[in-house]
């Protein structure tokens, strides 16, 4: 993707809307594009629990899609002052919190419900740590209540009849509560 029309892009947003910011640097990752943006502002950029910079990254998906004549969006992640590195880092800790769980009880654990991006974050994290290659996941649920099953490869070691638990956590202190994308 167009480092520079990302720059111009994000930078035109930002500015805009009023929000200072000291710099944006693009780098391609995998199979998508990053941008993290530096400001003396950050809690401004992202707003409460993340709204102000999904909604930036939404408008400059569209915008991007719509100048360079794409059929689908660009896979873009914006970030600042590496706040989504952290949600990232949060989710994938709990997911080898939960793992511990699915090893010693052999129980499928839901985790609480999350976006897509995060989902997919859980996704590629489990199938890609060697410490976590006796575990599979799939997304189970509709809408906002999706979310991810972690459960044992080798299903012999289930009970049949074995209830999904526990579904959706009642606990406060998972880290799951202001997941944003």
């Amino acid at each position: 993707m167009n480092a520079d029309l990302i720059k111009e892009i994000v930078g035109n947003l930002l500015t805009e809307l009023g929000l200072p910011f000291d710099s944006i640097a693009v780098e391609e990752r995998e199979d998508m594009t990053h941008a993290e943006i530096t400001s003396s502002m950050a809690s401004r950029i992202i707003g409460w629990h993340g709204e102000t910079l999904n909604s930036i990254q939404h408008l400059a998906k569209s915008i991007i899609r719509q100048k360079e004549n794409l059929d689908r969006s660009p896979f873009l992640v914006l970030d600042v002052d590496g706040y989504r590195k952290s949600q990232e880092d949060k989710v994938k800790k709990i997911a080898e919190q939960k793992a511990d769980f699915v090893r010693r009880t052999g129980s499928r654990v839901a985790l609480a419900p999350m976006s897509p991006y995060f989902r997919r974050i859980v996704h590629l994290h489990v199938a890609n740590t060697p410490e976590l290659a006796d575990l599979t996941t799939e997304s189970s649920g509709d809408g906002d209540y999706r979310q991810i099953v972690l459960k044992l490869k080798d299903e012999s070691k289930v009970s049949d009849g074995e209830e999904l638990a526990p579904v959706i956590v009642e606990s406060k202190d998972d880290g799951l509560d202001n997941l944003d994308i």
